[in-house]
């Protein structure tokens, strides 16, 4: 297949998908309807014709694999379909893909799999999905915790790679926010229950700011107390920050802490009161490779996210700012 037939293959797919209710069969209490359906909202966006040619013209590199590789890839589980990206890199630069989806994820993937190969049967001989682990390949993309990106490390460090660990996100208020934009925000925290590294997990405040305005902006999404697993974090954060008399503010689903960490609990948000926007610009810097976006109102901080659109990233806005594509096309030119 050329470059163009696995383009459009996709293109057709976000059609299909866009036509059709996608029905699965799902165990992960995480994975909420409303948390699915905007997962494949966002998919569809992405399979545009406008996006996926946007993005392979940026690669003209593209137009034939001359050494196709075989790429493993070990995707996360945390939010629904935050392995597509990866599958869908590996195929349209004419690789081919053995895969190991998550237990948390695995029905979506799967099904969107189905569609790809009813629209276009030459992937079949592409796309080979392990149980166990993955082997035999000739690079490996990697996504996981802390933790797993050790193990993944250890087990792969000697072969071309892309090991993904944790980050997550950061928001700058100056104060000058307007309603409109707070409750964007609250879209960049609360979205997916803030499982996903592109969800907000720490303010930069400006001195004296009133936290009732972050509580207020979040009161659309108070009926995520009502999610079981969700409402066990936020009384268990709860219960031990009390126990331990320790100071926060919370709105009976939202706890607010002041803490210089970035990567905060479920159902916890973290912040820290600025005097200078300089010295949040020098924390960025020291906490970089922890940050996977930065929120801010337009033209605050070069390369930032305006409100709300954390969740919807492009297809060449790559996870941990490393590039996908030219990691699998120097993989095929090498």
């Amino acid at each position: 297949m050329t470059i163009q037939q696995r383009a459009e293959a996709f293109i057709k797919l976000g059609k299909k998908i866009s036509e059709n209710k996608i029905n699965t069969k799902n165990s992960n209490p995480w994975f909420t309807p409303e948390n699915v359906e905007f997962a494949i909202r966002q998919t569809i966006i992405s399979l545009s014709e406008e996006n996926i040619n946007k993005w392979i013209k940026m690669y003209p590199e593209t137009d034939e694999a001359k050494n196709k590789k075989i790429i493993g890839v070990i995707s996360a589980g945390n939010i629904p379909l935050v392995g597509f990206h990866d599958f869908l890199s590996v195929l349209i630069t004419g690789n081919f893909y053995t895969g190991k989806f998550s237990s948390k994820d695995n029905s979506l993937m799967t099904t969107l799999i189905s569609l790809l190969l009813e629209i276009e049967p030459e992937f079949k001989k592409y796309i080979q999905i392990k149980e166990d682990k993955i082997s035999d390949f000739d690079a490996v993309i990697a996504t996981g915790s802390n933790n797993s990106a050790r193990y993944f490390e250890y087990y792969f460090g000697k072969y071309p790679h892309i090991i993904r660990k944790n980050r997550n996100s950061v928001a700058i208020i100056t104060g000058d926010e307007t309603d409109d934009e707070l409750d964007l925000l609250a879209d960049d925290i609360f979205v997916y229950f803030g499982l996903g590294c592109r969800n907000v997990s720490k303010l930069f405040l400006p001195d004296n700011y009133n936290l009732h305005n972050i509580f207020k902006s979040s009161l659309k999404y108070s009926y995520i107390r009502n999610n079981n697993k969700y409402s066990n974090n936020y009384d268990y954060n709860r219960a031990i920050y009390m126990m331990n008399q320790i100071n926060f503010f919370d709105n009976g689903f939202m706890i607010l802490k002041e803490d210089i960490g970035i990567s905060s609990p479920v159902s916890v948000v973290f912040y820290e009161n600025y005097s200078k926007i300089e010295t949040v610009k020098e924390r960025l810097n020291i906490d970089s490779e922890k940050i996977q976006c930065l929120v801010t109102k337009k033209g605050i901080i070069e390369n930032s996210i305006y409100f709300g659109n954390t969740q919807k990233p492009y297809l060449w806005d790559y996870a941990d700012n490393v590039d996908t594509m030219k990691f699998l096309i120097d993989l095929n030119n090498g």
